[in-house]
């Protein structure tokens, strides 16, 4: 296709994967038109390093929530640009803004992709179904077809240089403000971008194998930890380490499983790991049909053995 856009609802700092969406973007058309909603310049200025051209909103700064108020105006910028395809990161404003996206200028929505392709009959749309199971593939007819990316599932984007900025006009109202807001501070790698992840589940026991071999292990893999919902919900982590559909979905080149069962809502948070490696004691645990490596034992014994064989070979 010759031209796509990219909307990228810049409102808060260090959004998860914020600007992925540029990078199926950047496959599928030659040009890349960015909308921007910031109250700031800063985010339109990132953007323009991905795209040809971007278009920048003025969006209230503060704790609001605008996805109506915000709807129409882009709608009405959309409608003149006439693009097939609207990509944004899953997530917060851009959920909220795809389907009332889509409804207003008669096309099709999919949420959640971990690909996206043109073909002769339309968008294809790949995006992981059943809790990381299977795949959907899904032909959007409608245009434009507007799309979710699924936070980890894309590299990041190639700068392309610098495309012109141009102001939106336009007034946008506060529809409400967001009460309160927890701020889930975390040390070394974040989840979302750790290219190691090593995850304990119920199978670890209790609280101290995530600051002892789990933890030890990341380290020296430069990796971070994670946790299944179990082990969140056992209380033995807190909730910003847990891995799966109703937390955070990870990319990692190597996702090491301890003491997981492979419940389908977590496989569902790791389909995007290039390599899965699976220690349980049990041999019939679901996470070994989805593992590249199973190991079957005692993880307090295959931890430290291989630990210490890193430590040997450097």
């Amino acid at each position: 296709m010759d031209k796509v856009a990219v909307i990228v609802p810049a409102l808060e700092k260090d959004v998860p994967g914020l600007w992925e969406a540029f990078s199926p973007a950047q496959s599928l058309a030659q040009e890349v038109v960015a909308f921007v909603l910031s109250p700031t310049r800063d985010a339109a200025e990132k953007a323009a390093t991905f795209a040809s051209r971007v278009v920048w909103l003025s969006v209230p700064e503060g704790k609001t929530f605008i996805s109506r108020a915000v709807t129409a105006l882009l709608g009405d910028a959309l409608a003149k640009e006439a693009v097939p395809a609207v990509l944004v990161t899953s997530g917060g404003l851009g959920s909220a803004l795809a389907p009332r996206l889509a409804a207003r200028l008669k096309g099709s929505v999919v949420s959640e992709a971990t690909r996206v392709e043109e073909t002769p009959e339309g968008v294809v749309v790949s995006r992981p179904v059943y809790g990381g199971k299977a795949e959907a593939r899904i032909l959007l007819k409608a245009k434009p077809a507007v799309v979710t990316v699924k936070p980890g599932a894309f590299d990041a984007p190639q700068g392309q240089g610098q495309g012109q900025i141009q102001e939106l006009s336009g007034t946008v109202e506060e529809e409400g403000q967001v009460l309160g807001r927890e701020e889930v501070k975390t040390a070394g790698v974040p989840l979302n971008a750790a290219k190691v992840v090593v995850a304990g589940g119920r199978g670890v026991g209790g609280p101290e194998p995530f600051q002892r071999e789990l933890k030890e292990l990341a380290d020296l893999l430069g990796g971070a930890v994670g946790a299944s919902l179990a082990a969140v919900d056992a209380g033995w982590v807190p909730p910003s380490l847990q891995v799966g559909q109703t937390g955070t979905a990870v990319s990692p080149q190597v996702y090491i499983a301890v003491g997981i069962s492979g419940a389908s809502q977590h496989v569902a948070g790791i389909t995007g790991a290039r390599h899965i490696v699976a220690i349980n004691n049990s041999k019939d645990a679901p996470i070994f049909r989805v593992a590249d490596v199973g190991v079957v034992g005692d993880f307090k014994v295959i931890i430290p053995a291989l630990i210490k064989a890193l430590k040997e070979n450097g």
